[in-house]
């Protein structure tokens, strides 16, 4: 895994705070010690917990896009970032550093703007509630199901609220203390010095994530996230004629919200598998119909099946290899709708390999009759009733 915080949670460099979190949580149930099975997934894990704590940070976002992955490491080591101004100072330190001017400096505002200025008294806002993350899986289904519509039944593994802390993080019998990191507030203030002087900004606080409270102890089922990677066995009803690509969605379904925020939906992407006997285009279906050399010579009635059956189509004597039919109402159901789609079916005169004797004098007696050149006016199908 990269050590570059955009891609240790997989997100562009531009992503919102949303989506960083919405990774960062993906990444949290992939990476958790207590159910991932890869070797190094409590460093993967602790890797995604950094990644999430910088890039949902504005003003660390800021520094961190501005140094780069190193110095950005480096100045948060000297107290660069988290610290107060005295920590950036002198060679290799905060590269605002040297320069400092009074607090309350004329230019503190015009950084601001060029830099976004800070989260002011925002910090708390992340309090509020939000919705989980949408989560995406896959069933695949017979054309005959498709053809019927089915309830289907499919295991999901998502992420659910910790059964053992009710997504709290911690044992309900923790005791709660104010963060020492910013006394309670939900803030911390950095102040900066800057080219363009001495800039105070106010940030929600990393430890606490802006609720001012810490507790003794966490969860030892989910180690503080609040969230658990289970298996679920759900179900869901396929309506008729739906299609291959298309997708369904189970509202409710998905990643648990944050602070009381309701569940994300899940997104169930439908596959259907090719058919042995027939061709799907929309809600028509196409079929290859072999037929034996007189048959297509003098007209038959034949059986053609269809996906729940089968139907009789009219062969017309003179049929040619390759022709193709209509039988109207036999194709697949419109989805939300009345009616069929139409089942074409495409004719192959089969040519025999394998003829008796009696077979091989009749073949011959054609020959002769008909001689090799077939007249183009009267047509060969013709040429053969005739010599019959």
């Amino acid at each position: 895994m990269s050590e570059d915080f955009y891609d240790v949670l997989g997100v562009s460099r531009d992503a919102t705070e949303d989506e960083i979190k919405q990774a960062y949580r993906k990444k949290a149930a992939e990476y958790h010690p207590d159910v991932s099975e890869d070797p190094e997934a409590e460093e993967k894990f602790k890797k995604a917990q950094k990644a999430k704590e910088v890039l949902t940070d504005e003003e660390k976002r800021q520094m961190y896009d501005q140094l780069g992955h190193e110095r950005f490491q480096q100045a948060e080591k000297r107290g660069g970032v988290d610290g107060g101004g005295a920590g950036g100072r002198g060679r290799g330190g905060d590269p605002f550093g040297g320069m400092g001017g009074g607090q309350g400096s004329p230019f503190e505002d015009i950084f601001n703007q060029f830099f976004g200025g800070g989260r002011g008294g925002g910090g708390r806002g992340q309090d509020r509630p939000r919705q989980g993350q949408n989560l995406r899986t896959q069933v695949t289904l017979d054309l005959e199901e498709v053809y019927e519509g089915v309830e289907k039944q499919f295991t999901v593994t998502r992420p659910e609220e910790c059964p053992e802390c009710n997504g709290r993080g911690h044992p309900p019998d923790a005791d709660v203390n104010s963060c020492p990191e910013c006394n309670g507030r939900g803030q911390t203030t950095t102040v900066r010095d800057t080219p363009l002087g001495r800039v105070q900004q106010t940030q929600t606080c990393p430890r606490c994530e802006g609720s001012g409270e810490i507790y003794s102890e966490t969860c030892s089922v989910c180690r503080g996230d609040g969230i658990t990677r289970e298996e679920a066995t759900l179900s869901v009803d396929i309506p008729a004629g739906i299609r291959d690509g298309q997708t369904l969605r189970m509202e409710g379904e998905g990643a648990p919200g944050e602070n009381g925020g309701p569940k994300g939906d899940l997104l169930i992407d439908v596959a259907v598998r090719d058919h042995e006997n027939f061709e799907r285009d929309g809600d028509d279906l196409y079929f290859r119909l072999p037929i034996s050399f007189p048959k297509a010579v003098f007209g038959a009635t034949v059986e053609v099946p269809t996906v729940d059956g089968a139907a009789d189509l009219d062969i017309p004597a003179g049929t040619q290899s390759g022709e193709e039919f209509r039988i109207r109402g036999e194709g697949m159901p419109h989805l939300r709708g009345r009616g069929h789609g139409d089942l074409y079916v495409q004719v192959q005169v089969v040519t025999p390999d394998d003829l008796n004797e009696e077979q091989k004098e009749a073949l011959e007696a054609f020959a002769e009759a008909g001689g090799e050149d077939v007249d183009v006016n009267e047509g060969f199908f013709e040429k053969i009733k005739n010599s019959f």
